[in-house]
């Protein structure tokens, strides 16, 4: 049970659609529903962007080399993706959500979360909001939206995967702990399979293992995370739903067909990268501070080199040159390259705002 003299419980919606890609390519081509689709590149060294939950019960998952992918499940069919179209059923689909509340904090084009403490239509009961959140999407976009309902963050977002697909999980406050406890480590949003890995070697596998931890051991093993962790592993998060919320980074990769071997070859990639990635800066009307080139070898290593200014990169031009200084401490090329990546992080908005206090007056939960 949180604490009584933590902030006022909130009532937060985490809307996540059931395999969105896949489902939307399914939805705009009859021939493709019913069957297993990746949506990716389906030849060479092709990645799997999204798959169909047909295609999952074969194990295959995003980020899946396509080999493997056709490996697991040899009928599997392959769609280019259609990111303009992606994003504008998220626009609909954001639209939805602005009906009932303008605290609204997007994860990606599928997910988000919500905060109803307080909402436009005076619903007393969050989980009625998610009924017709997701009632509204299937009508208006013919695609399924998973649900998880709760008092914070953490714990609607580990709701909304545990009735998928096209599911609703309501926990309230009185739950929160012995639902944490339950769960395999694993599920917890943030720890990868790296993590998990380190935290089974330290005798954490569920939520229950985290929660006998005690906040300076988790600091120790976890640095300042442990914090965060102990806090999770009782139900309780204080982070507020940030509309607001500004991203940590804007980067993009590719990942080349041929291996890369020389140095023309390499920064010409680079330029194109770098095209990419400023158009996505300056949408989102960004500035950041530092430059980050990833590049992984032919042999899977994977490097990364950085470049942080004292002030924000100032244009397109900047960025190009940034990154390719950040070339020149990988040549002469020992190896081919087979994946080029180029980021700015370091974020902040064009006009950043100081941090506005979002609690909302504690409201009976249901």
């Amino acid at each position: 049970m949180p604490d009584p003299h933590d902030p006022p419980l909130r009532k937060i919606i985490h809307i996540d659609m059931d395999a969105f890609f896949a489902s939307v390519e399914q939805r705009d081509n009859p021939a493709l529903r019913g069957r297993p689709v990746a949506v990716g590149g389906s030849s060479g060294r092709g990645v799997v962007a999204a798959a169909s939950y047909e295609a999952r019960t074969f194990g295959v998952r995003s980020a899946m080399p396509s080999v493997t992918a056709l490996r697991r499940c040899p009928d599997l069919l392959f769609v280019k993706p259609r990111f303009d179209v992606y994003q504008q059923v998220s626009r609909q689909i954001r639209a939805i959500f602005a009906r009932h509340t303008d605290l609204i904090e997007p994860l990606s084009l599928d997910e988000a979360y919500l905060d109803v403490s307080i909402n436009k239509h005076a619903i007393a009961s969050a989980t009625q909001i998610a009924q017709m959140i997701r009632a509204d999407i299937a009508r208006e976009t013919g695609l399924t939206a998973s649900a998880g309902v709760s008092y914070n963050k953490f714990i609607a977002k580990l709701a909304s995967d545990q009735n998928k697909p096209d599911g609703l999980c309501v926990i309230r406050p009185e739950q929160g702990s012995a639902f944490v406890a339950a769960l395999p480590i694993k599920r917890f949003h943030g720890v990868g399979p790296r993590t998990a890995e380190k935290m089974a070697g330290l005798g954490i596998v569920t939520g229950a293992d985290l929660a006998d931890k005690t906040e300076q051991w988790l600091l120790a093993h976890f640095g300042s995370w442990g914090s965060y962790l102990h806090g999770a592993a009782r139900g309780i998060d204080h982070r507020p739903v940030r509309p607001d919320r500004i991203r940590k980074s804007i980067g993009g990769e590719r990942t080349y067909g041929e291996d890369i071997w020389t140095e023309s070859g390499l920064r010409d990639a680079l330029e194109s990268i770098a095209d990419i990635v400023w158009e996505r800066v300056e949408r989102n009307e960004a500035q950041g501070r530092t430059v980050t080139l990833k590049a992984r070898y032919a042999d899977f290593q994977t490097i990364t080199r950085a470049r942080s200014l004292g002030q924000p990169v100032p244009d397109r031009a900047a960025f190009g040159q940034i990154g390719q200084a950040l070339v020149d401490q990988i040549l002469p090329l020992q190896n081919g390259i087979r994946l080029l990546g180029l980021t700015l992080s370091g974020l902040s908005s064009a006009e950043e705002e100081e941090e506005t206090d979002l609690r909302q007056p504690e409201l009976p939960f249901s």
